[in-house]
């Protein structure tokens, strides 16, 4: 893919997602055992208890303090997972319509056989039913959102090869073919 004189000089690609957990113990053991995620390492706790560091690194507050795992998941994707303590924590979850809400979308091979298997892990909850998409610029895409026992969204969805929207334009979502789990 070639660069164009648009955007940040020199980006090549989105290095990490980052995400706040309640507790990184058990989201770091939910993303290697649960996902087949890989754990790089972990750090903390980051804080400055003497400046306001942290608010101007991290837009935080002052006194927060955090601990932080790195996963490689999947052989493109890094996902960092932060468990903060701050004075000022809000601890409900964003739903995907408000703002900051988010989703993580992992791409599969069987999307049935994925749900099958998220079924059998306690505390997920699957949203739904698997859904088809049969019209439009991504007909055929196959998918169903998740919770983790944490109650963060999460996708599983397969994107087959020769999707509508491909007849319009030479650019391509990134699908990697290369097996990870």
């Amino acid at each position: 893919m070639s660069r164009t004189s648009k955007g940040i000089p020199g980006a090549r690609s989105v290095h990490h997602l980052a995400y706040t957990v309640p507790n990184l113990d058990q989201a770091v053991d939910f993303f290697v055992n649960v996902l087949g995620a890989e754990l790089l390492y972990r750090i903390g706790p980051v804080e400055d208890r003497t400046s306001d560091w942290m608010t101007r690194q991290l837009n935080v507050h002052p006194r927060a303090s955090t601990h932080i795992a790195m996963l490689r998941f999947g052989p493109v994707s890094n996902l960092e997972l932060f468990e903060y303590t701050s004075p000022d924590q809000r601890r409900e979850l964003p739903r995907n319509s408000d703002w900051g809400g988010h989703h993580l979308a992992i791409g599969v091979e069987d999307v049935d056989a994925a749900v099958d298997y998220l079924r059998s892990v306690p505390g997920v909850k699957i949203l739904g039913e698997p859904e088809t998409i049969t019209e439009g610029p991504i007909a055929g895409d196959r998918w169903v959102y998740f919770l983790t026992p944490w109650g963060m969204q999460m996708e599983v969805l397969h994107t087959p090869r020769g999707m509508p929207y491909e007849k319009d334009t030479d650019a391509r979502l990134f699908e990697s073919s290369e097996s990870w789990a």
